[in-house]
């Protein structure tokens, strides 16, 4: 037979530990060798074995009389056999330190659920702000019981099983004594009441699902992707509890002739030769009107030239980017007989051409 070991080495504490440190290292224990969640060989034995030592350790009399006399004269508290104990009732023992589902308490206010929405917005809304509409579905209170659960005229009566306090109490015996098990009243579900005669228009349930629209705020500068989330538009909640949040999730449009790069709004802008070569003052369009732009002569395509603050507004603070115009020079793909004598007078006096490797005649 086994040599038992000493209590207070089983649970790691010294012989003048306090109750509340017998009491958190048997916690931790327990939970380390629970069957249930230590699948290791012989983690039965090894919580059988500090559930015993918390047994004696945590009653004052048993304490004292084990600090005496040991194992013997009456410290062996399991010496006498299992006889009319339950040894599947380690779960219960379990749930009854460190609580569960089975052992919640009667439900209290609960939020309401989350809301969520997609809606569509122009680069220009995104760029400057916006006021959208949005559809959405959402739970509310019952329009004709008013979130009660009952038929009109009719309240809920205090439930018969648990008078009221949503919960039953059962007494568990097992190896290591017995535990008083509290669970929620399955007859009410935890809330204390029950509805005879319930509502016809949302049977019993106290809630319906209404379709809203809902004006969304969108602030200037956000992007493809981001969210507004708008405070208690969401499901209503539950006994009194705060209704949900509504999240927008936005969907930016591509523009025609914009594009974004962080901050900056890149827009292409496109001259002839002629007016590269001698110089332009060019009209650009931007999100806020028209502005001059001098690009000067000689100037080469993807040359890029910056337009300060008028790209997108910063989230949250202060200040815009830049719109940054990339110079296109286009090449004309035909020509009259006008523009190609022009164009060719033009060649001769420029020279150009690669001449290399070529011999004199």
């Amino acid at each position: 037979m086994a040599t038992k070991r000493d209590y207070y080495e089983v649970l790691g504490v010294g012989r003048s530990a306090s109750n509340e440190e017998i009491r958190r290292a048997f916690r931790r224990l327990a939970f380390q060798h629970h069957p249930d969640r230590n699948r290791d060989d012989g983690a039965t034995e090894k919580f059988k074995e500090i559930n015993e030592a918390y047994e004696v350790l945590s009653d004052a009399s048993k304490r004292a009389n084990y600090d005496r006399f040991g194992f013997s004269g009456g410290g062996d508290f399991f010496g006498g056999g299992f006889e009319g104990f339950d040894f599947g009732g380690l779960g219960d023992i379990f749930e009854t330190f460190f609580g569960g589902g089975a052992t919640a308490a009667r439900r209290g206010p609960r939020a309401g659920a989350e809301v969520n929405a997609r809606v569509s917005i122009t680069f220009e809304e995104a760029v400057l702000g916006a006021e959208k509409e949005v559809e959405i579905q959402r739970v509310e209170d019952c329009s004709v019981c008013r979130g009660s659960g009952a038929r009109e005229g009719t309240s809920s009566q205090t439930c018969p099983n648990c008078h009221g306090s949503g919960q039953v109490y059962q007494i568990r015996r097992s190896i290591f004594g017995s535990f008083r098990n509290v669970t929620i009243c399955l007859q009410c579900r935890g809330e204390g009441k029950i509805i005879t005669d319930p509502c016809p228009h949302c049977h019993g349930s106290g809630r319906e699902r209404f379709k809203r629209s809902v004006k969304v705020k969108i602030p200037a500068g956000v992007d493809n992707g981001l969210g507004v989330r708008l405070r208690g538009e969401g499901d209503a909640g539950e006994k009194g509890g705060r209704p949900g949040d509504l999240f927008v999730t936005l969907d930016v449009q591509p523009h025609q002739f914009f594009r974004r790069e962080g901050n900056s709004i890149l827009y292409d802008l496109e001259l002839n030769f002629a007016q590269a070569a001698l110089g332009y003052e060019a009209v650009v369009t931007t999100l806020y009107g028209e502005e001059k732009l001098k690009v000067p002569a000689g100037s080469q395509s993807g040359e890029v030239f910056r337009l300060k603050g008028k790209g997108v507004p910063n989230l949250n603070r202060s200040g815009r980017g830049d719109q940054l115009v990339n110079l296109i020079v286009v090449t004309p793909e035909k020509l009259s007989q006008k523009q190609r004598r022009l164009f060719e007078e033009l060649a001769e006096t420029l020279g150009g051409g690669d001449k290399k490797g070529k011999k004199k005649a």
